[in-house]
Order: C-alpha cells, then sequence, then structure tokens
C-alpha cells in the first residue's frame, strides 16, 4: 500500500492507524503549497481532488476520504481491535465519533482558520464553535481516557484535528482533561512514530 500524505495534516490519522495495526505501507509525502510530490510530480494527476489522505491499494486502486480509510485500516487487523466487530456496540460507538470529529471538528476547523483571507467575522464565530465542542469533550475525557472506551481509530482521528490547535495558536488550557487526552495518545509507541516520520517530533 500507499498512503499519500502531508505532514501534520489530516492525512496523520491514516498514518497512525496503519502504524497502529502493522500494516506495511510506503509513505509518499505531498506537497499541499504546490501540489506536488517527490520528483515534481502533480499530484492531482493521482487525486484529482488534490487533498490528502490517499491510500492506493496494492491492486492499484486509489481510496480518499479519511472517515472510509480509518475503517477500512482498522479492518486490516483481525481483532478489529481498533473499530470493533461489525454490528456490535464498539464500531458502533467509533464510527459515531469519526463522524463527530468530521463533521464537528475537521470541516470547523478546515479551510476557516487556515486561511488568512477568511473574515474576521466567520472567524470568531469558528472559534467559538470550537470551544463549545472542546467543553463537550472535555466533560467526556473527565469520564474515561478514550472517546469511545478503548483506544480507536477515532481517536488518531480527533487527536490529529485537534492537535491544530497547537499550530493555529488556541489554547486548551480551559480544557484541562482534553489536554490530557492529547498528551496520553501522543505517548502511545505507533503515535510517536507517525509524529516523527512527518517531522513533528524530534525525539
Amino acid at each position: 500500500m500507499k498512503l499519500y500524505h502531508a505532514s501534520g495534516a489530516c492525512s496523520l490519522a491514516v498514518h497512525i492507524a496503519l502504524r497502529e495495526v502493522g500494516a506495511p505501507f510506503e509513505a509518499i509525502a505531498v506537497d499541499l503549497a504546490t501540489h506536488t510530490v517527490a520528483g515534481g510530480i502533480d499530484y492531482r494527476t493521482i487525486s484529482p481532488r488534490g487533498y490528502v489522505p490517499l491510500l492506493e491499494l496494492d491492486d492499484g486502486s486509489r481510496h480518499t476520504e479519511g472517515t472510509a480509510l480509518l475503517p477500512y485500516v482498522a479492518d486490516l487487523d483481525p481483532t478489529q481491535a481498533l473499530i470493533g466487530a461489525p454490528g456490535s456496540a464498539r464500531r458502533l460507538a467509533v464510527t459515531e465519533w469519526l463522524g463527530f470529529v468530521a463533521t464537528e471538528l475537521h470541516k470547523v476547523f478546515s479551510p476557516w482558520l487556515w486561511h488568512k483571507e477568511t473574515a474576521d467575522s466567520t472567524r470568531q464565530a469558528v472559534k467559538q464553535k470550537l470551544a463549545e465542542r472542546f467543553s463537550e469533550l472535555d466533560g467526556v475525557l473527565g469520564q474515561r481516557d478514550f472517546l469511545a472506551g478503548e483506544y480507536s481509530v477515532a481517536d488518531a482521528y480527533a487527536f490529529t484535528i485537534v492537535n491544530w490547535s497547537n499550530f493555529l495558536g488556541l489554547p486548551l488550557t480551559p480544557y484541562p482533561n482534553l489536554q490530557r487526552y492529547l498528551d496520553r495518545v501522543a505517548a502511545r509507541p505507533h503515535v510517536r512514530e507517525a509524529l516523527r516520520a512527518e517531522g513533528l517530533l524530534k525525539a
């Protein structure tokens, strides 16, 4: 398999998941500013939408959308420990949190807070929405260590997106349980491997 990714982007969640399940893969970095990969190849010839993640399977097929890729990767582990068996309460909880992260966090952060041309009024509205969701997460994570009980692909995704707060200067001090959660996920060996591989962790 090949994972097309960009450092610190939402593709980090899939990168983490691949390492967690022990799947063999080749990581290919994408420069999102120029939409190129190594050798100057136009990434849009590989992924017409031009964004990451993109997972190329051994049969040559290419697939996008983190909420589709994360369950697929979790299912590569026969125990399905990171998602749960089909029809189980565990799987329902994990996929529910995947949907929450995608719609209530990911698409609130992006693209609004990443673009300088975003109007101040929009920026403030987005920050208020995130504050509400961070408060909700803080309450949940005051009761358990991970979103769906045991660690799952939903945590890899939530960690990736909430961690954007550090890049964007959004303080998490009002949400101590959420901050401890980020620290807890970041301490996992495979998460550290992914962070180090993407140049986000020096030690």
